[in-house]
C-alpha cells in the first residue's frame, strides 16, 4: 500500500479549511475513494472528542495536542470499509505546524500487537500554524519495516 492515494487540490483545500477552522484543536476524519485507482472522492469529517480520560495512549494532553474520533464516527468508519467508495485515508491535524507521524500516532494507528495497521488506510497529517497550513504528509504501513513510512508530501497553503 505504498502508492499514494490521489488527493486533488479541491479536496486538499477542503481538508486544509477544516484544519484551519478547527485550529487550535486537532481535527480528524477520513477520506473516501475508489480503491481501484486510489482517487479520493469525498471527505468525512469526524468529531474530536479527546478528553484526558478517553485517549488510549496519552492522558496528559488536550484537544490541541491529541485526538480521539467519536465512537459514533468510528462505527460509521467501520461500516464504510466494505462500501464501493470506502475510507482510504484517516487524517488529522497538528496545530504546531508540523506534519509528522508521532509515536502516539503510530501506537494509535497500529493494531495492539504492533503487527499492522488498525485500518487498511493511509494516514494524512496536516501541519497547521496560527498563520497558515504549513504542509501535509501522507504515510502508509510498511510490512517490511513494520512501521508507517512517509510516501508523499503536499505543499501547504495560505488558508
Amino acid at each position: 500500500m505504498h502508492k499514494p492515494v490521489i488527493i486533488n487540490n479541491e479536496i486538499l483545500n477542503e481538508i486544509y479549511s477544516l484544519a484551519r477552522n478547527g485550529f487550535p484543536s486537532e481535527v480528524c476524519g477520513w477520506l473516501r475513494g475508489d480503491p481501484n485507482n486510489g482517487n479520493i472522492t469525498s471527505i468525512r469529517p469526524a468529531i474530536n472528542v479527546y478528553d484526558n480520560k478517553n485517549h488510549p495512549v496519552v492522558s496528559d494532553r488536550t484537544a490541541e495536542t491529541a485526538y480521539v474520533i467519536s465512537s459514533e464516527d468510528v462505527l460509521e468508519l467501520n461500516s464504510e470499509l466494505d462500501e464501493p467508495f470506502p475510507p482510504l485515508v484517516i487524517y488529522h491535524s497538528h496545530p504546531n505546524g508540523k506534519a509528522y507521524f508521532s509515536e502516539t500516532d503510530r501506537v494509535v494507528a497500529t493494531d495492539p500487537w504492533g503487527e499492522g495497521p488498525n485500518y487498511p488506510v493511509q494516514q494524512l497529517v496536516i501541519g497547521v500554524s496560527k498563520e497558515k497550513i504549513v504542509e501535509s504528509r501522507l504515510f502508509s504501513w510498511s510490512s517490511k519495516q513494520k512501521d508507517y513510512i512517509e510516501i508523499y508530501k503536499y505543499k501547504g497553503a495560505e488558508i
